[in-house]
């Protein structure tokens, strides 16, 4: 199932199958930090989307430990992981365009495969109002 995600959104998106694997990753690890029923929807459906998860955080240098995860889930901290998940996305060879097709290309397989709708941007991956204009102006 993990392989199915990763080539639909590869095709989706015109991403290598591993440049797609690496960005699913650090997406999928972000949304978790921030206690997305998204993310949890997909883990529990998806076998190895959970370690894929575990990996880029490991790689990325994500927070692991308890306090510092619930930090991550206030306005500022959803703020903070959103614009270092951005840039973890570029530093894995994403530029602008790959990213803003990446999220509707997770949303449309989630929604084809499992019938979980509702999810179809970054704010609505993450649960959160974050203002994305405001990220990306970080980010850049």
């Amino acid at each position: 199932m993990l392989k199915d995600l990763v080539r639909h959104t590869a095709e989706a998106t015109g991403l290598t199958q591993s440049k797609t694997k690496a960005a699913l990753g650090i997406i999928l690890n972000a949304a978790e930090r921030q206690g997305s029923p998204f993310a949890d929807k997909l883990f529990e459906r998806i076998p190895g989307a959970r370690p894929l998860a575990a990996k880029a955080g490991a790689q990325t240098g994500a927070a692991t430990g308890v306090i510092a995860r619930l930090i991550e889930q206030t306005p500022g901290g959803r703020r903070y992981v959103a614009v270092t998940m951005i840039g973890d996305l570029h530093e894995a060879g994403l530029g602008h365009t790959e990213i803003g097709a990446i999220f509707p290309a997770i949303a449309a397989f989630a929604e084809e495969t499992f019938q979980i709708t509702g999810f179809g941007h970054l704010g609505d991956l993450f649960g959160s109002d974050v203002d994305m204009d405001a990220v990306m102006a970080q980010a850049a």
